[in-house]
């Protein structure tokens, strides 16, 4: 995993990776957008903070919280 800086913004692509990009992103939560966006909803993941209409970012610190958790539950 990727270090995480805890006063950084993430965007959903530094998540959960892309690999189309020029260099490959590889994720920090190996999962599908859609399956990002429904734990979202259902509360397992982390809440995102919009930063304008188009940008949406989560915070490095629920990211890390979210990491622990689940480190801990394997």
């Amino acid at each position: 995993m990727s270090q995480l800086n805890p006063s950084s913004f993430y965007r959903l692509k530094q998540i959960i990776g892309d690999r189309n990009s020029k260099p490959p992103m590889a994720p920090i939560f190996p999962v599908s957008p859609s399956t990002w966006w429904r734990g979202v909803k259902e509360g397992r993941f982390p809440q995102p903070q919009k930063l304008s209409p188009k940008v949406t970012v989560w915070k490095g610190s629920d990211l890390i919280a979210l990491a622990e958790e689940v480190g801990n539950a394997s």
